[in-house]
C-alpha cells in the first residue's frame, strides 16, 4: 500500500502520485526530506494515478494550470515514473469511501493507494483521514 510510517512492505515502493502538476511538484515537494528520500530512492517505484492525467488536463483546458512543455506520458515514461490505471476494483472502493470527502479523483487515488499498498505524495492531510499514508 502506500508508504507507510515506516519501511515498504515489500522490496517494491510505489508513490501514487497527488498533484495539480505532476512533475514541477514533484521537484518542489523534493524540498521536504521524507518525499525527497522517497522520491530519490532507486528501490522505489513512482508511480502516477491515471486520475492525475485527466485531472491536469481538465485544469488545463480551464486555464488554471499552463500547457506542459512535452505530452505527460512521454515525460512519465522519460522521467522513469509509472501509470497506474484506474480498475473497477478501483472505482467501485472509491465510491464505498466514507466520509465529507467529495472530490471523486481524490476519492480514485485514495482508493488507488489503499489497494496498492501506496503511499501518496501530497500536501492534502484529508488523504490520511482516510487512511491513506502520506509523505510530505
Amino acid at each position: 500500500m502506500p508508504i507507510s510510517s515506516g519501511l515498504p512492505r515489500s522490496n517494491r515502493e510505489a508513490v501514487a502520485r497527488y498533484a495539480r502538476a505532476v512533475l514541477p511538484a514533484l521537484r518542489r515537494l523534493a524540498a521536504f526530506e521524507p518525499a525527497r528520500r522517497a522520491i530519490a530512492d532507486p528501490a522505489n517505484q513512482l508511480t502516477v494515478s491515471a486520475a492525475v492525467g485527466y485531472e491536469i488536463a481538465y485544469k488545463q483546458n480551464l486555464g488554471r494550470l499552463p500547457a506542459l512543455p512535452e505530452m505527460l506520458p512521454e515525460r512519465l515514461r522519460r522521467e522513469g515514473i509509472g501509470t497506474l490505471p484506474i480498475s473497477l476494483n478501483h472505482a467501485l472502493a472509491a465510491a464505498a469511501l466514507t466520509g465529507p470527502h467529495r472530490d471523486p479523483w481524490d476519492r480514485i487515488m485514495m482508493a488507488q493507494a489503499l489497494a496498492e499498498d501506496c503511499r501518496v505524495v501530497t500536501v492534502d492531510r484529508i488523504f490520511s483521514d482516510y487512511g491513506v499514508p502520506i509523505l510530505w
